[in-house]
C-alpha cells in the first residue's frame, strides 16, 4: 500500500452504521500471482481471449468511467473514479459479460463436439447453429443480474432458458429476466437455495447450469463467467492515465472482485492497487472468511437492498483469489448504501448525476466511509495523494425500487446530467 499525507479528516457524509474493515492477515503482496493453481481461475491470456470475442459482439462499447472531482475533494483524497456499468449492453449491469459469455462458451463447446466445428457469437445469433442449440437449456440461480445476463445470452444465443430466484426478489428483476423469454421459478429461502434447486433440477432434466459461483462444484462455467468479468478493470485502466492507488470492489459470491483482484495482481504483482472487498454487514461471508482463515457461510435470510450482493456463501473460486490476494475486506450497512445512491443521483458537491443502482454503491459507499474514518483512513493509507477507483456495476435494474430510495426516476437523473 502507498502512503500519502494524511490531511484531517472530513465530515462524514454517510451512516456508519455496519461499517467494518480488517486488514486481510494472509495477504501475499510480493508472491507472483501464478502460484497455487490461481492462474488455471483467471489469467490475462483467457482475458485476451474473451476480449476479442465480447467486443465483436454487436453493441459493445466500453461503458463510461466518470470523474467524481468534487467530491474527492470534499472526502479530502485526490481522485475518485467511477466505472458506470449502467449502460453495458443495454441491460444495465455488468453481468452482461459474464453469463451471456458462459453460455456462449457452453453453446460453442457443445456445436465443437457435434460438429466438429468452431463457430463464434456472429453465427449463433444468425441461427446457423439452431438445429442443435435449440434443443439446450441453460438454467441458473440469480438475485436478478446475473439471471438476466444468462437470459439475455440464451436469447441472442438462441437456446431455452430457466432461471431460479429467491422469493425476496422483486419483481420488476423478475419481468426483466422474462423480457428476455426465460422461464422463472421462484424458491422459497435465500439465494444459496436457489443455487441447490437449480442444481438438483438441471441434474433432473438435462439443463447445463451457468452458475456465477463454483460452491456447487462446478468450474468451468463460473471460470468463464469470473474471465469475461476482467474486461471492466482493463477498459478503466484504458480510460485513465492515473494509476489507482486503492480500488473498492463489491462482492456477492465474490466472483466479480476475484476478477478484478486477479488483473491487478498478474499484472501489477507488487505494486498492484490496495484492493478492498466491500460486501453488505448482513451477507459477509468473505470478511468472515477472511477472519477464519476458510471460507465461512452466513446462514439464514440475508436482508438488504443490496439484493445483488445478498450471498451467504463464497464460491471457492474467487476465495482462491481473493484470500490471499485482498489487502482488506470491509461491510457496509442499508443506510450507507441508500445514501450513497441519492448523493450519486443529486450530484451532490457538483459533480454530474450518476443513476446508480443498490448493488452498484457498496464499493463507493465504503470508501466514503473510511475517507471519514480516523482509523480507516489509516490502516488503508488515504490521503490527499490517493487516487480511487470504484465499480459502478449496474445501473436502476429494479426501477421501482431505485425511485422508492432515490425519490425520483432514473430518467429523471439522466435529464439532470444531460443540462448539466
Amino acid at each position: 500500500m502507498r502512503s500519502p499525507g494524511l490531511p484531517l479528516r472530513p465530515r462524514q457524509m454517510l451512516d456508519r452504521s455496519g461499517f467494518r474493515l480488517i486488514a486481510n492477515p494472509r495477504v501475499m503482496r510480493a508472491q507472483a500471482y501464478a502460484g497455487d493453481g490461481r492462474a488455471e481461475v483467471l489469467s490475462l491470456a483467457a482475458l485476451a481471449d474473451a476480449k476479442r470475442e465480447i467486443t465483436s459482439w454487436h453493441g459493445y462499447k466500453p461503458t463510461p468511467l466518470r470523474a467524481l472531482s468534487k467530491l474527492a475533494a470534499a472526502s479530502g483524497i485526490g481522485s475518485i473514479l467511477y466505472k458506470d456499468e449502467g449502460e453495458r449492453f443495454g441491460i444495465g449491469s455488468f453481468k452482461a459479460l459474464g453469463g451471456a459469455f458462459a453460455v456462449l462458451r457452453l453453446l460453442q463447446r457443445h456445436i465443437l463436439a457435434g460438429k466438429q466445428m468452431q463457430v463464434c457469437a456472429q453465427d449463433l445469433s444468425a441461427g446457423r447453429y439452431a438445429d442443435l442449440v435449440s434443443t439446450i437449456t441453460v438454467t441458473c440461480a440469480s438475485d436478478g443480474n446475473h439471471g438476466r445476463s444468462v437470459a439475455w445470452g440464451a436469447h441472442i444465443f438462441g437456446c431455452r432458458c430457466v432461471i431460479y430466484l429467491p422469493d425476496v426478489v422483486s419483481q420488476g428483476r423478475s419481468r426483466a429476466i422474462e423480457g428476455y423469454g426465460a422461464e422463472v421459478r421462484r424458491v422459497a429461502g435465500t439465494f444459496d437455495d436457489a443455487v441447490r434447486q437449480a442444481a438438483a433440477d438441471a441434474a433432473a432434466h438435462g439443463w447445463h447450469v451457468i452458475p456465477d459461483t463454483s460452491a456447487g462444484g462446478s468450474t468451468e462455467a463460473p471460470r468463464d463467467v469470473m474471465q469475461g468479468y476482467g474486461l471492466i478493470i482493463d477498459e478503466a485502466l484504458e480510460q485513465t492515465r492515473t494509476m489507482p492507488s486503492h480500488v473498492f470492489a463489491q462482492a456477492g459470491v465474490g466472483g466479480f472482485a476475484a476478477a478484478i483482484c486477479a488483473y491487478l495482481w498478474e499484472r501489477f504483482g507488487g505494486e498492484r492497487p490496495c484492493f478492498v472487498v466491500v460486501e453488505p454487514d448482513t451477507a459477509d461471508c468473505f470478511l468472515r472468511s477472511a477472519e477464519a482463515g476458510k471460507p465461512t457461510a452466513v446462514q439464514g435470510v440475508l436482508h438488504t437492498i443490496m439484493g445483488g450482493l445478498a450471498c451467504g456463501e463464497p464460491s471457492p473460486l474467487a476465495w482462491a483469489v481473493l484470500g490471499p490476494g485482498a489487502d482488506a475486506f470491509a461491510t457496509v450497512g442499508d443506510g450507507a448504501a441508500s445514501e450513497c445512491m441519492r448523493l450519486l443521483a443529486q450530484g451532490r458537491f457538483g459533480d454530474e448525476p450518476i443513476v446508480a443502482g443498490e448493488s452498484a454503491v457498496a464499493g463507493l459507499a465504503c470508501a466514503l466511509v473510511a475517507c471519514a474514518d480516523a482509523a480507516a483512513r489509516r490502516r488503508l493509507r488515504l490521503g490527499e495523494e490517493s487516487h480511487i477507483l470504484v465499480l459502478g456495476t449496474e445501473g436502476a435494474t429494479d426501477v421501482e425500487t431505485y425511485r422508492a430510495i432515490v425519490g425520483r426516476a432514473p430518467g429523471d437523473v439522466l435529464a439532470l446530467r444531460r443540462a448539466g
